[in-house]
């Protein structure tokens, strides 16, 4: 069993040593969980055509995997904060596998949804949050890069997956390649086996300190036997009143800022990368060099991310992150409904590098704004709540945008709708902000005030007793 989080809290962060390897861990993982959403929709076209469904219902695959990533945020925060990182990870890459070795034998769309929605989404989610959670207790000093560098699997395997699915599609077809997928995914059981609690060994020592001190006691007489035993419950009952998910960190109004700003930009960040293929194919643009979009868009943001990460680390920009964040979000938008007229392949390679940079920035921000929000203490629980609001947003996004491409069959304006509401995210967000952090320093600046005064005061009340007592 996994060791519980507030005896990982106890050890410092070693930024380093075994923590590589939890990074790297963490690199494939992100990898599979962002990616594979967006990878899969290479598949779209032959499972229209074989289900005879539109681009709504098609699109509907990925939204309720990603809903399924975000929406079990919660549950999977419970089973970290009960069992350890290490064991939900093993069951989450069971779970993502049999997913989508189950998706290969379905007979219609609804149980596609079941499969590779709803049970590969619920083992990417209990993959996808450990990993970050343990990344915390591994990084402090280090953590903005390695945040980027664990995001940046996200563009590389969104570079691998994209082709790696056209080439398994014109070989073995959707059902062969969904198959081998599956099988792909078993490796983030492996990624899981290697989250080591961090501290273990201090642990096993001082367990086994503590049973030389009981074998000591039962050769000595002892008069507290009646005293440990009293110890021992009331370590119990403080174990049964441990928070499984900590609602008290919502009291923060940076956190319900940010989980505002994020399920906006959820509305419409998936949205491009998700219909990009299907949207290249319809303009006339071979399949492979279609899939290749994704590619591009990847090896851009493979760069972004661990740049992004080293610029996040700076003395001077760390503490403005939200802003830094903000101008990502903007960024990202202008790229959307600027790119909205795109009609032939190069322009869409322009968009795809553009959009790589912003998305690549944003990727490898996030998560760290929210760390320094709520500190490492408090993340898993802020993460798992913050990711459950997204939920919603993730399950509206990319079906709106099919459905607008249904009715009108014009793609222009799913470009609009995502550009826009990224816009808007980063709008809100650096100005929201902005008034925190002013409230914020003026609260710190009255409290300076008020301890000023009532040390002037007691001193003032000194000067008197001294006088009167000569007196």
């Amino acid at each position: 069993m996994g060791s519980s989080v507030s005896e990982r809290n106890r050890v410092d962060p070693p930024d380093g040593g075994w923590g590589w390897v939890v990074l790297f861990s963490g690199f494939i993982i992100t990898g599979f969980s962002y990616a594979f959403p967006k990878a899969i929709s290479v598949y779209f076209k032959e499972l229209m055509r074989d289900f005879g469904c539109g681009y709504s219902d098609t699109a509907w695959i990925s939204s309720i995997m990603l809903a399924m990533l975000y929406g079990s945020g919660p549950l999977s925060s419970i089973m970290v904060n009960r069992f350890g990182c290490r064991p939900v990870m093993l069951i989450g890459g069971l779970l993502a596998s049999a997913g989508m070795i189950g998706a290969s034998f379905t007979s219609n769309i609804i149980q596609l949804y079941l499969t590779a929605g709803v049970i590969t989404g619920l083992g990417l989610a209990l993959n996808f949050q450990p990993s970050l959670i343990m990344l915390g207790y591994y990084f402090d000093k280090r953590r903005p890069i390695a945040n980027g560098l664990a995001a940046a699997g996200s563009p590389v395997f969104l570079s691998a997956l994209s082709p790696l699915g056209q080439v398994l599609l014109d070989c073995f077809g959707w059902r062969g390649g969904f198959l081998i997928m599956g099988g792909l995914l078993l490796n983030c059981c492996t990624c899981g086996a290697v989250m080591r609690p961090l501290g273990y060994k201090v642990q096993k020592s001082a367990a086994r300190d503590t049973s030389n001190d009981h074998e000591l006691k039962e050769m000595l007489p002892s008069k507290s036997e009646e005293e440990e035993n009293n110890l021992e419950k009331v370590q119990k009952k403080s174990l049964k009143k441990k928070k499984l998910l900590d609602f008290s960190v919502l009291r923060d109004k940076a956190l319900i800022v940010y989980i505002v700003a994020k399920f906006i930009v959820v509305l419409g960040l998936f949205v491009p990368t998700i219909l990009l293929v299907n949207y290249a194919k319809d303009q006339g643009v071979p399949d492979r060099d279609a899939a290749f979009l994704l590619s591009i868009i990847g090896f851009v943001d493979i760069f972004a991310r661990p740049t992004c990460g080293l610029v996040a680390g700076l003395k001077c920009v760390r503490p403005k992150m939200p802003y830094f964040l903000s101008l990502a979000l903007l960024l990202n938008g202008l790229t959307d409904v600027c790119s909205a007229r795109s009609r032939d392949y190069t322009g869409l390679v322009i968009f795809c590098v553009f959009f790589g940079l912003s998305y690549g920035m944003i990727g490898a921000l996030q998560f760290e704004v929210l760390m320094g929000i709520v500190g490492t203490s408090g993340f898993s629980s802020a993460l798992g709540l913050v990711l459950l609001i997204e939920a919603a947003a993730v399950l509206i996004g990319p079906p709106s945008a099919g459905r607008l491409v249904d009715t009108y069959k014009n793609y222009e304006l799913i470009f609009y709708m995502a550009g826009g509401e990224l816009m808007v995210a980063g709008i809100f967000l650096a100005i929201a902000s902005y008034c925190c952090f002013k409230l914020q320093k003026h609260k710190d600046t009255s409290a300076t005030q008020d301890a000023d005064i009532e040390g002037n005061t007691n001193h003032m009340n000194h000067e008197c007793t001294d006088d009167m007592d000569n007196n």
